[in-house]
């Protein structure tokens, strides 16, 4: 096992690992570790360079830092990354090896799970590390994509009650780009609320399975961006909000899954301009990692954990009113948000 230190300017601790005899090549990132050791999952996926992967973990890592922030856990902000394509590149032991890799931190680091990792990956992991979490037990915890997509459908309707002065989505037409579990999860829940779905995915299979289940419109990931309707909803990788994009918009709330939803920081007060709501990504997007800071604490409780997920349309009702108040992006206001937590834990320790 190879674990490099990188020089990361505003980073607490970034690694890069590498195990030959698995394949394994990854970086696990930690931003701050202000408010705890840095919790957040590890993604799998087939970065064109080690440049581009870096920059993934810089931007999860630190999106984790305010998402844990606002979340209320006592944890700083990490995120990992794993070089390859989870279609192909798996084994038992690649995941083996991360954990002695996760070893090698001590605990400054608690991983779970994220695009291209599933439990079952994870168990592996489990096999030889301790800093693991989102891994059921005895009906506890487990996957956090459905909670997650608990925290997001509570964050719609807190979006809908501010723009359209009801939480009622019922006729609301919602396009979900990125059908994957926290996608499908939403679609059945805004489905049961009684909203209309434009569901796209590059995977066919998964467009297949929303139609069938919630009489959903297919469309293009491209079409979807420009459709007629209520709520965009982004749950697939970041980046999804561009210039281009936002002008197509013909939704006047962005309210997703997907984590560094914004191409760039301007994008923010791009959708203020346009007179779109946006809800702030590792605000809406918290309940995953909610759950699995509940079982490292050893907290875990399925009524406590639905309070919990609960609050995060409460906090984005709090956000959206004070940015409406002082006349400034969404974005923004929740930074301050979070900068405020981090301030206050830094100057009681």
């Amino acid at each position: 096992m190879d674990i490099r230190e990188l020089a990361v300017e505003g980073w607490h601790r970034v690694v890069r690992v590498e195990d030959r005899e698995s394949g394994l090549i990854g970086i696990i990132s930690v931003h701050d570790a202000t408010l705890g050791p840095g919790c957040g999952g590890c993604r799998m996926f087939p970065y064109a360079s080690f440049a581009e992967a870096l920059e993934d973990a810089k931007r999860l890592s630190r999106g984790m830092t305010f998402k844990n922030a606002l979340a209320g856990i006592p944890f700083g902000g990490g995120k990992s990354v794993i070089i390859g394509d989870p279609r192909t590149d798996k084994s038992p032991e690649l995941f083996r090896a991360f954990g002695r890799a996760l070893n090698e931190l001590n605990g400054l680091y608690y991983t779970a799970e994220d695009s291209g990792v599933s439990e079952r990956d994870l168990e592996h992991t489990r096999e030889v590390s301790r800093w693991v979490s989102g891994i059921g037990a005895k009906g506890k915890g487990g996957n956090p994509s459905p909670f997650t997509a608990h925290g997001v459908f509570r964050g719609i309707e807190a979006a809908a009650r501010a723009k359209f002065g009801s939480a009622k989505l019922e006729g609301r037409c919602v396009a979900i780009v990125g059908v994957g579990a926290v996608g499908m999860a939403l679609a059945r829940r805004l489905n049961e609320a009684g909203a209309k779905l434009v569901v796209a995915d590059i995977n066919a299979a998964a467009v297949d399975e929303a139609v069938k289940a919630f009489s959903a419109t297919p469309m293009s990931p491209e079409d979807a961006v420009g459709a007629d309707v209520d709520i965009f909803s982004p749950c697939a990788l970041g980046g999804a909000i561009t210039a281009e994009r936002v002008r197509r918009l013909k939704a006047k709330i962005v309210a997703g899954g997907a984590n560094n939803q914004l191409a760039t920081p301007a994008m923010d007060e791009a959708m203020r301009a346009a007179d779109i709501l946006y809800a702030p990504d590792y605000v809406i997007n918290a309940g995953g990692v909610i759950s699995v800071g509940l079982e490292i604490l050893g907290t875990w409780d399925a009524a406590d954990l639905t309070r919990r997920l609960d609050n995060i349309g409460v906090t984005l009702t709090r956000l959206f009113e004070r940015a409406a108040r002082e006349n400034r992006p969404t974005g923004a206001v929740a930074d301050e948000m979070a900068m405020d937590v981090l301030k206050r834990a830094a100057q009681a320790a």
